[in-house]
């Protein structure tokens, strides 16, 4: 019985909104450097973009509240998922966006790598 009303609530927290079952975190670009190696929300302003074509892996880079080269937060979607995004540097320029995923470090900068788009939502 105890196994039947686990099933159920968890059936229940993925069919639910989000107010029934708690959520990632949401927390702003600058404030990503502090929670690496946790998953959470990272909330802010697409301020550039850039896909490197030539690149090895073909990344396009989405930088949150603050351009390149002195960014403090990153989206990374590869080359290999890019297709599923579109055109992510039009679709995502000049908008504030929230992408869930693990805060990892590349060289100081926090990133996310993004792999579906339902990780990166648009605010209105």
């Amino acid at each position: 019985m105890r196994t039947l009303r686990y099933v159920g609530l968890v059936f229940f927290c993925l069919a639910s909104s989000s107010f029934a079952c708690p959520q990632t975190e949401r927390i702003t670009a600058a404030e990503a450097k502090n929670h690496v190696g946790e998953r959470a929300t990272v909330c802010g302003n697409v301020v550039s973009t850039h896909y490197a074509a030539r690149s090895k892996g073909n990344p396009t880079f989405i930088n949150l509240d603050e351009p390149y080269p002195k960014q403090i937060f990153t989206i990374l979607i590869w080359g290999s998922d890019r297709s599923k995004f579109g055109d992510p540097e039009t679709k995502y320029e000049s908008k504030k966006v929230c992408v869930t995923g693990v805060i990892k470090d590349y060289k100081g900068v926090p990133e996310v790598v993004a792999e579906q788009p339902s990780q990166i939502e648009i605010q209105k």
